[in-house]
């Protein structure tokens, strides 16, 4: 199973989580990630950590203010990135771009999808994986796996249908028993956000998310 922390926009310190999460990989030979904002990238990265970008942009080089470079994100230590994330929204011409984009720039991709007809349609763009999270349980600590198993057994279907996609779950993780059920459910890894990044103690909730790994 794949952890992969979000830090979205969390008044969290990123090089703390970064260090904890090495920290807690090396010890039980679990592979998680982190993906801080882009400025923090290099700085996360520095821990050792595997690292990722929260976006890349669907574009090349060029006149593009204010566009996250994938070449850059990968340069300043990203190894992935997610893409359409429910907060960041994509067109289904502009995930396919920015699939792109970061295969151009050796990153791999975890594509978010609301729904399992939305995994279908994008595990066909050939992401490294996709990620379904209901949107309207994001953040709430109820996992899907719990909320709604049916949801995570139909978009590995969704997946397993176009190819050899790996699905995560995502919307709610933040215990060990919600990263079992997901794996339980047929899910590869799990992508969660406050569980982490709003704990008292980001090292002591990594050991629990992957205690039964």
């Amino acid at each position: 199973m794949f952890v992969l922390v979000n830090l979205k926009a969390y008044p969290c310190d990123p090089v703390e989580i970064g260090t904890a999460a090495e920290t807690v990989a090396a010890e039980t030979g679990a592979r998680i990630a982190v993906a801080p904002q882009a400025a923090d990238l290099r700085a996360v990265a520095d821990t050792g950590v595997e690292t990722w970008a929260q976006h890349v942009s669907p574009v090349e080089h060029g006149s593009h203010t204010g566009s996250t470079l994938a070449e850059r994100a990968a340069a300043a230590g990203a190894e992935g990135t997610l893409l359409n994330h429910s907060e960041r929204r994509l067109r289904l011409a502009d995930i396919d771009d920015a699939v792109a984009a970061a295969e151009r720039a050796g990153l791999d991709t975890v594509v978010c999808a609301n729904n399992p007809a939305q995994v279908g349609a994008v595990a066909q763009l050939s992401p490294d994986a996709v990620a379904v999270e209901p949107p309207e349980l994001i953040g709430t600590g109820t996992p899907v796996s719990q909320a709604d198993p049916d949801v995570v057994r139909a978009a590995v279907d969704a997946a397993s249908e176009v190819g050899d996609v790996p699905v995560y779950c995502g919307a709610g993780i933040s215990t060990g028993d919600d990263v079992a059920a997901a794996r339980d459910l047929g899910a590869e890894g799990v992508l969660l956000a406050s569980g982490v990044a709003k704990a008292d103690d980001p090292e002591a909730a990594l050991r629990d998310l992957v205690t039964d790994l």
